[in-house]
């Protein structure tokens, strides 16, 4: 039987409200978008490069006698601690006492040939006065009195000579300092300017590394840090030789950095760590590009609330773009998890669900 038109329209309007029933329901039941997140971290903006080298002192000094002869006493050993005029060795002194008493007589015959030369002229001044002798006999007179004083003049310097060789024989410290080598031992004859120790001064110390020809430009500009590989702490340094040719085996530069604030922890002969830091050293996020939402108002990423999953639009400040990320300079703080993909069809408010949490890292 035909339906009439009046049960047409109430079966429509039942059919209607079931249909919009059921798409209400599939509304409340739609899941939350799942996201791909990435936690943020922040590192500096600059680089840096490492290079392996030794402590080692700026001034080293081969101490030597001035004088040669026999090693009577060394008194030193490699590691000792000195000071400045601390004694190092000694010489056998008998030579030099020899000399020095051959100087002396040889000085007091110059003394007593000038007295003799000078009683001589006063008195052929006297007979030249009463006419027994000319004047060219006066003047050869005073000429054998001005060689005689030269001589004694001479004697005098020889005397005082020997007399600092004897003190030669005495071999101390220049400065304070560790003995890092000894080149003699006792019995040993010596010549004049022979290392018989070597003292490192431990007023200055330095870092010796070496560094490859095509990284001598990580020196311009940058900041140099020094770390022990026997200790935790940080020590500035800064460039204070760079040698001029390279090392004709490895073809490396040595290069040398001063330590001004070491302190007892730095001994000589570590290994030694030194970081050339180049570029702005505040801390920066490097994220991927795919996170970065730029409609015309500003770059934005979402971060993600941890409690609910609600998604935060936070405006950012992008410092530089690389080849796959992005370095954000201001708006992002360590441990935020930011969205990396599908950021254009992101609402700000909207509640997500995490497929994977990633680190954010640069290229």
């Amino acid at each position: 039987m035909p339906l009439t038109t009046p049960k047409r329209i109430v079966l429509l309007g039942a059919m209607a409200l079931s249909l919009a029933a059921c798409q209400e329901e599939e509304v409340a039941e739609r899941p939350d978008p799942v996201v791909r997140v990435a936690t943020v971290r922040l590192s500096p903006l600059a680089e840096t490069r490492t290079y392996t080298g030794t402590i080692v002192p700026r001034t080293e000094v081969a101490e030597a006698f001035r004088v040669g002869g026999k090693v009577a006493e060394r008194r030193v050993d490699v590691g000792d601690a000195v000071k400045a005029g601390e004694v190092l060795a000694r010489l056998d002194p008998v030579d030099l006492n020899l000399q020095l008493e051959q100087q002396r007589a040889a000085l007091t015959a110059a003394r007593a040939s000038l007295a003799k030369a000078e009683t001589d002229l006063e008195r052929a001044r006297t007979l030249f006065k009463r006419g027994h002798v000319t004047e060219a006999a006066l003047d050869a007179q005073a000429l054998a009195v001005d060689e005689t004083r030269s001589r004694f003049e001479q004697a005098e310097r020889a005397v005082a000579l020997a007399e600092n060789q004897m003190g030669y024989a005495e071999l101390t410290a220049s400065a304070d300092g560790v003995v890092s080598a000894v080149g003699v031992e006792a019995g040993q004859v010596v010549s004049p300017g022979q290392m018989v120790v070597s003292v490192a001064r431990l007023d200055e110390k330095e870092v010796e590394v070496s560094i490859p020809e095509s990284r001598l430009t990580d020196l311009e500009g940058s900041t140099a840090e020094v770390s022990l590989w026997a200790g935790d702490g940080l020590y500035a340094a800064k460039v204070r030789e760079i040698a001029p040719e390279a090392n004709g085996t490895s073809r490396t530069y040595p290069v040398r950095f001063s330590v001004p604030r070491a302190d007892a922890n730095v001994r000589l002969g570590m290994t030694a760590t030194v970081s050339l830091t180049k570029g702005d050293p505040s801390p920066v996020a490097r994220i991927p590009m795919t996170a970065v939402l730029d409609d015309g108002r500003g770059p934005v990423v979402f971060v993600v609330d941890p409690p609910s999953n609600e998604l935060k639009r936070r405006p950012v400040v992008v410092e530089a773009y690389q080849s796959r990320n992005a370095i954000i300079a201001e708006g992002l703080e360590d441990g935020d998890r930011i969205v990396t993909l599908g950021v254009q069809k992101l609402q700000d408010g909207e509640r997500v669900r995490l497929a994977e949490i990633q680190s954010a890292s640069a290229d």
